[in-house]
């Protein structure tokens, strides 16, 4: 290799239809820590990593997003189309691609081959899962591919050890050879005769080169059998989503009380070191009650993620897609809206971002504007902490938790209103626009693998901490100032609170919220509450122990309001919490998917008329029913 191949920095593109291990390829190239999930449509942007081949060759790699052709019918397939013609001003075209395939089902990835290699630059062909291809006893004759495409074709697998090895071998030897220059650019966006064609080139390929196995493996058959009945799929996707629930207070307990106990000796530190006054005041009752009253839900929101990474990797997800097709086309929404409002359980954010998936315009925006409906995991402290305080903690026969139940209506009753929501605005907007139709893969099922679950797990703690320790922290140093100056004037007996500038705020807000219930505390708790929806309860934990009572114990937070709220107020608070935009991070990225303003202002506009109208109804029905 000459000096000057082992000083450039090459520039090599990952191109494939979804879910054919592109991300996982991109991962094991660069030791990236993308999301690597078992279903369609995980990535929805471009990623850029770095890889150093074994002759010490750098290479930087672009993780682009999954696409059956480079017609770009939607914005995610725009990215792609871009990057392989180099046609985008802010990065320079990449020196080669790569093409991954499903070496278990290679029509797609082969069209799409024929179809990239018109663009006149240098390709190569990825058999991605190789192992599990030869497993099923599929044979795949890759230098007849090679000779007939006219490209180079390597097996991978890019989830085992040593699967890379053929991969680095092909890209040294490339890379020592000279990559050639790009050629004429001969590509034109296909039509669907010309997409037949390209499919009907395909199909002579995998004839002449591909081998089936006598007895094929009809497993994932079998199970779908089951899994995807009109009937009993339904029905094991309710037990499923009943489980998670429930395991998140079930199991989450032990934990939780592991990290109050924590920060209950955290507080016996500050006491013993510091000396009485505004500073212990603020340690004790800012940070350890504030931050510490989010931190202890941890546990719960990892339980929720590791059964959501469970049934991703495992391939059940498109399933749940697929089941769920016809309910959301009855509400107006397309299939393929299911994964990014999934995605919005952890977060709408990611969720909304993911709708660049979806072909139509219109299905797109709708989909934009019920995510933050989804109950993301912001949510999951305000919804513990009021049920951990007023729902009783006891059997319901004999086998489930009265709280894990009411958390799963609390999630039902966010999907239930997005879906009448998105059947609103059909009515509204798109009466007379029909949906097109929804084609899925369906991947086969996978063992899932320990690694990807705890990078998936780590992400997660990660985010979560990254917020408490900037958003929420810096929210709790404005709310503790807010709440312990001005002083108390002499001679009061009120405690000192009521005379601050949190007392002042939230009593000027509150004759607005009074009609659902809402104290002077709540009041304020809402308007921090914008940054982040755990603020708000990171605020109540801070107002209520500097008013006193509160303890240092963040679990004893719920406690405290259980004495000074009714069943009434609770209840509204959850509802309010169900559709309220409590958010200003997700209103901001509505504004950026959508183009301008009047997007973003639609979904704050009618998520707030539906929280106040909904805890109104709560409230008042909760009066009417002793619950005062």
């Amino acid at each position: 290799m000459d000096d000057l191949s082992q000083a450039r920095t090459w520039r090599f593109a990952i191109v494939g239809a979804p879910n054919c291990g592109k991300t996982a390829l991109f991962n094991a190239l660069t030791g990236g820590r993308q999301k690597v999930g078992n279903y369609s449509g995980v990535t929805v942007e471009r990623k850029l990593g770095t890889a150093v081949t074994p002759t010490g060759t750098r290479i930087d790699v672009v993780d682009l997003p999954g696409t059956y052709s480079l017609r770009a019918r939607s914005p995610d397939e725009e990215v792609t189309r871009d990057v392989v013609m180099g046609a985008r001003p802010d990065e320079p075209a990449p020196d080669m691609l790569i093409v991954v395939a499903d070496a278990t089902s290679l029509r797609a990835g082969l069209r799409l081959a024929l179809e990239v290699q018109r663009v006149g630059r240098p390709t190569m062909l990825v058999l991605n899962m190789i192992d599990i291809a030869r497993h099923r006893g599929i044979g795949i004759d890759e230098a007849a591919l090679a000779a007939t495409l006219g490209m180079p074709v390597v097996s991978a697998t890019s989830v085992r050890r040593g699967g890379l090895d053929a991969l680095w071998a092909a890209l040294d030897g490339i890379i020592a050879g000279g990559i050639a220059p790009a050629g004429p650019n001969t590509w034109e966006a296909p039509g669907a005769l010309q997409l037949r064609r390209l499919q009907g080139e395909a199909d002579r390929l995998i004839a002449a080169a591909v081998t089936a196995p006598a007895r094929p493996d009809t497993l994932t058959g079998r199970v779908d059998a089951v899994l995807l009945h009109p009937v009993a799929g339904l029905l094991i996707l309710l037990a499923l989503l009943f489980v998670m629930f429930q395991a998140v207070f079930v199991g989450a307990a032990p934990l939780m009380n592991l990290i109050s106990a924590g920060f209950d000796g955290l507080a016996g530190l500050a006491r013993a070191v510091l000396p009485p006054g505004l500073l212990l005041s603020f340690v004790q009752n800012g940070l350890i009650s504030g931050v510490g009253s989010v931190l202890v839900f941890l546990p719960q929101i990892l339980i929720l993620f590791l059964f959501i990474l469970l049934l991703e990797d495992l391939g059940y997800m498109a399933r749940a897609a697929f089941l769920m097709d016809k309910i959301m086309g009855g509400a107006g929404l397309h299939g393929r809206a299911f994964i990014p409002l999934l995605s919005s359980f952890a977060c709408a954010i990611p969720g909304i971002m993911a709708a660049r998936v979806i072909d139509s315009r219109r299905d797109r925006l709708t989909t934009i504007l019920v995510a933050p409906l989804m109950t993301c995991s912001a949510r999951i402290p305000v919804y513990t902490l009021i049920i951990g305080a007023f729902i009783p903690a006891r059997q319901v026969a004999g086998l489930f938790s009265l709280q894990g139940l009411v958390m799963f209506g609390l999630y039902a009753a966010g999907i239930a209103s997005a879906l009448g929501v998105s059947f609103a605005a059909k009515f509204l907007f798109w009466r007379r626009q029909p949906s097109p139709p929804f084609m899925l893969d369906l991947p086969d099922y996978k063992m899932p693998r320990p690694r990807n679950i705890g990078l998936g797990l780590m992400t997660r703690v990660r985010v979560f901490l990254r917020r408490a320790g900037t958003t929420i922290f810096s929210m709790m140093v404005v709310i503790w100032v807010l709440a312990s100056f001005p002083a108390a004037p002499p001679g009061t007996t009120d405690p000192a609170i009521f005379h601050s500038f949190a007392a002042m705020i939230g009593r000027a807000i509150e004759p607005v919220l009074a009609p659902i219930g809402f104290n002077w505390q709540i009041s304020m708790a809402l308007v921090p509450g914008m940054a982040a929806r755990e603020v708000a309860v990171a605020a109540l934990g801070t107002v209520y122990a500097i008013q006193g009572g509160g303890g240092d114990d963040p679990m004893l937070v719920g406690h405290v309001l259980a004495q000074n709220w009714s069943l009434a107020t609770a209840l509204s608070l959850l509802v309010w919490y169900i559709f309220a935009p409590q958010c200003a991070s997700t209103l901001a990225v509505i504004r950026r998917e959508t183009g301008g303003w009047r997007w973003m202002w639609v979904t704050f506009g009618y998520m707030l008329a539906l929280a106040y109208a909904g805890s109104f109804l709560t409230y008042n029905i909760a009066l009417a029913f002793g619950a005062g």
